[in-house]
């Protein structure tokens, strides 16, 4: 404890006092003795104004309210606490704070740590594109860590993404050669070892491509791996001008919680961009093709899935062309139960079940019986409708020969606008040992068609009052307006109005195939010697 009076003079310390003030004697000036803030204090206080009531001892007779002057003394912190008496005597408590502070900035620093790793969390992971995931640790990087900072990402070879940043610009992106052994630190953390300490990694040695333009000279360099999901995602590269301070121990630990954070999101784009190139090249055989005119008879095809953000389901068609000139194409339509991606597995393989059978497709049953082994011999609970149809065109006229798996019927739009249904009915395929087809053998004349679809158009549910099916006499009166329509029109005609008639209400897989006899005389063969094939 101090007191000092009025004027300012020094009245009594006591003995801590005298310890820590040594120059603190009576009647010496409290300028001369004392720490400029506590002056500053003493002076600012005048009169007891507000800050205690006349007489009243103790550290305890500031407010709690107002905050109490701090400052150093001998390299400690201190809390000055007042007692004003009557006569103008101050008594200054002076109470050791220099824990408390440090605590407190430990605190603080931690606080703004913790909400700047959640930033950059929530900011890295927002973005699923490689690039864009490395634009913004190398950002981040150099706004809070570094003066500038590269985001280096781990491929085979010596050609790698780098992305540079300096402190208050912009992300810029290129691609370096070098031999990541070449650079002290690097090669390490590209196959995810620890990192090197920084001050083992002379800011000399550092190869121009790590220098940005502009950054001046290097005082100290930390390379952190970026850890990723089994593999490094890359490395980040730190730097810090020779004139800021090089990095502690403690700001080298914080780096690599950061570059933890974004070598997850790295990790995650990556892997997010593998699979879906991986979906991509599996899915391209699975895209509707643009079906045309095929050894004379036309073709056309629509498919809509059950969500309009998928792209297969359990509906699917496939057209394939005759192996030999003057020999029929086979058509396959059909309907798995279910719908989504797991139905389209099962599509997948029936699709290739009977790809494999196509030397018998002359033998519509045979190809049916064997199918439907294949799918009882598999591990699925599902089962499929389908029909088959060889067409071939023999003169002015296309011949049809159809056969259905317990699925509708085809029908047949004569050019006098009557539409009649094909008779073949049969078993469902893949839900019993023994099944039994019927085959139905139809002409078409030029500018007749015949439609194969499946039970998503006429079970649709709408209408003027939502909970109608579009069912099959309404489909038949449809298509009987389309007499003469070449089958584009058909299978567009028929996809709109079961649009129209859902609405946005939620539906199955529909899938439409119209075959149809030119009204030419020109036999022409646009892909006649291309498979057209379309699975949803």
């Amino acid at each position: 404890m101090l007191v000092a009076d009025a004027r300012g003079a020094v009245v009594h310390c006591n003995d801590a006092a005298g310890l820590l003030l040594p120059a603190a004697a009576p009647g010496a000036p409290l300028a001369d003795v004392a720490p400029a803030w506590l002056c500053a204090a003493h002076a600012a206080l005048g009169s007891p104004g507000p800050h205690a009531a006349p007489g009243s001892p103790g550290p305890h007779a500031a407010p709690d309210t107002e905050e109490p002057p701090r400052g150093g003394i001998g390299g400690r912190r201190f809390r000055a606490h007042p007692s004003v008496r009557g006569d103008g005597r101050v008594a200054w408590w002076l109470v050791d704070d220099t824990d408390h502070q440090l605590v407190r900035e430990a605190l603080r620093m931690e606080q703004e740590r913790a909400a700047f790793l959640a930033k950059a969390s929530s900011v890295l992971l927002s973005s699923l594109n490689l690039g864009r995931c490395m634009d913004v640790a190398a950002q981040m990087a150099a706004e809070s860590l570094a003066d500038a900072a590269l985001a280096v990402a781990a491929v085979p070879g010596r050609r790698m993404p780098v992305v540079t940043c300096l402190r208050g610009g912009t992300p810029t992106q290129s691609t370096v050669t070098v031999d990541p052994d070449d650079v002290p630190g690097l090669g390490e953390a590209l196959r995810g070892f620890p990192p090197v300490p920084s001050r083992w990694i002379d800011p000399s040695t550092a190869p121009e491509w790590m220098l940005p333009q502009g950054l001046g000279p290097v005082g100290s360099i930390v390379i952190t791996p970026l850890p990723g999901h089994g593999v490094p995602a890359g490395a980040l590269i730190l730097l810090r001008k020779a004139e800021t301070a090089t990095f502690s121990d403690e700001e080298e630990v914080f780096c690599r919680l950061f570059a933890a954070r974004a070598g997850a999101a790295m990790s995650a784009a990556r892997l997010y961009a593998e699979q879906s190139a991986i979906t991509d090249v599996l899915m391209r055989e699975l895209m509707p093709p643009v079906l045309h005119q095929i050894s004379g008879v036309d073709f056309a095809g629509r498919y809509r899935p059950s969500a309009d953000h998928e792209r297969i389901g359990g509906d699917f068609y496939d057209v394939h062309p005759a192996a030999v000139e003057g020999e029929a194409s086979l058509v396959s339509l059909g309907d798995v139960c279910g719908k989504g991606l797991e139905a389209a597995v099962l599509t997948g393989k029936i699709r290739n079940t009977l790809h494999a059978l196509l030397p018998l497709s002359g033998d519509h049953q045979r190809m049916l019986n064997l199918l439907n082994t294949a799918l009882l011999s598999s591990h699925h609970t599902r089962f499929a409708t389908m029909v088959l149809a060889s067409a071939v065109r023999r003169g002015n006229m296309v011949d049809l020969t159809l056969t259905s798996g317990g699925h509708p019927s085809p029908l047949i739009i004569r050019a006098n606008g009557t539409v009649e249904e094909a008779d073949t009915h049969g078993t469902l395929i893949g839900a019993i040992p023994n099944i039994s087809a019927t085959t139905a053998a139809v002409s078409l004349a030029p500018g007749e068609s015949c439609v194969l679809y499946t039970d998503g158009i006429t079970e649709a549910k709408g209408g003027p009052l939502g909970g109608d099916l579009f069912g099959e006499e309404r489909l038949k009166r449809a298509l009987s307006g389309c007499a003469g329509m070449p089958a584009e029109g058909i299978a567009e005609h028929v996809q709109m109005l079961a649009a129209q008639w859902l609405g946005n209400r939620p539906h199955d897989d529909m899938a439409v195939v119209v075959i149809s006899a030119p009204r030419t005389h020109h036999l022409s063969a646009v892909n006649g010697h291309t498979r057209g094939r379309f699975t949803a």
